[in-house]
């Protein structure tokens, strides 16, 4: 069971910007989405562009997910109520006159952007942007799509997984990690408001022969230097170089769809094997998800305890520490 230290304040997390799905999932049909406990439903208009509302028809609670769209209208699947994006119903077949809509017929929208071949969503008014990766918006870098990746865990426990160093050698030996080097690189964290900067450099381990992934290749392996910002609450990218022209851009972001469910995405860009087929990547990442995956939802309580004394804490676990100040801090999650 979770105790009160550990819930991250649900109401402030409603005005950050959260990803729901990748945009190309949302394509002809409405697609039902979880975030923050709330039910949502994603939809393309006649333009493409991606539209949010809550997944309940104002008439009968029926999940509008069900129903299906007709140029500019979202249309119900029980009884054929037609909502436009803006939210408001524009028609009911049942009246004698289907355009003299009430007033209250209408459905919550909610603020939607799409970047970085995500959709995101904020509940209420965002308090802060979106990472800035213009690697990501370049036609020189390649970018490869991976997951997603579905938890029984709270987004912070998912979060904090990608921070920790020093369960590398162990959980992914031979992918990220050496059992003969276990100790995590001296490395400090920097915080500036709402977003954690911090590095950590560290001999290259050999790619793996089923996973060449990483621009190492030469028989003497460099160092590869890590440049990582979290933004809070849910998103962290990472820059990784190798002293060369060659690099990796990584975003990885968490759902909060509930309690004690997060839904992970991974964005990569790379300027390096562009004739690399995207599933080699992809399955590396599958690999490195599902070995974390059995370790996170094993950690108890399921959502990250943002009292500090609630847990023990080294110095190797100082982005962990830094971000659950951060958290308290930006009145993410409770002061205790």
């Amino acid at each position: 069971m979770s105790s009160p230290s550990a819930a991250a304040d649900p109401t402030a997390l409603r005005a950050c910007w959260h990803p729901v799905s990748f945009s190309a999932a949302v394509a002809g049909a409405p697609v039902a989405v979880d975030l923050l406990g709330e039910r949502l439903v994603v939809w393309r208009d006649s333009s493409g562009a991606a539209n949010v509302h809550s997944d309940l028809c104002i008439h009968r609670g029926t999940a509008l997910s069900l129903g299906r769209i007709e140029g500019d209208e979202l249309i119900c699947p029980y009884h054929a109520w037609r909502y436009e994006k803006g939210g408001a119903c524009v028609a009911i077949p049942q009246l004698a006159e289907p355009t003299k809509v009430p007033a209250k017929a209408r459905i919550q929208r909610f603020a939607s952007q799409e970047r970085y071949g995500l959709v995101w969503v904020a509940l209420d008014e965002p308090r802060w942007e979106l990472p800035a990766l213009p690697e990501l918006d370049s036609p020189a870098w390649e970018l490869v799509f991976c997951g997603p990746y579905t938890w029984l865990a709270e987004s912070s426990r998912q979060v904090e997984n990608f921070t920790d160093f020093g369960h590398f050698p162990w959980v992914h030996p031979g992918l990220l990690g050496d059992p003969e080097r276990p100790v995590v690189p001296e490395h400090t964290v920097r915080t500036e408001e709402h977003v954690l900067h911090y590095e950590i450099v560290r001999p290259e381990a050999p790619n793996s022969g089923d996973f060449p992934v990483f621009a190492n290749e030469t028989s003497e392996l460099p160092l590869r230097r890590s440049r990582y910002e979290l933004h809070l609450p849910y998103t962290i990218a990472l820059r990784l170089g190798w002293g060369g022209e060659e690099g990796m851009v990584y975003l990885f972001t968490s759902q909060p769809a509930g309690p004690e469910r997060s839904i992970g995405y991974v964005v990569t860009g790379r300027n390096y094997n562009l004739e690399q087929p995207a599933s080699v990547l992809q399955d590396f990442e599958d690999v490195i998800f599902g070995q974390d995956q059995v370790v996170v939802e094993s950690q108890r309580p399921e959502i990250v305890p943002f009292d500090l004394a609630d847990e023990l804490h080294l110095k190797f676990d100082a982005v962990a520490v830094a971000y659950r100040r951060a958290m308290r801090g930006q009145g993410l999650a409770p002061q205790t």
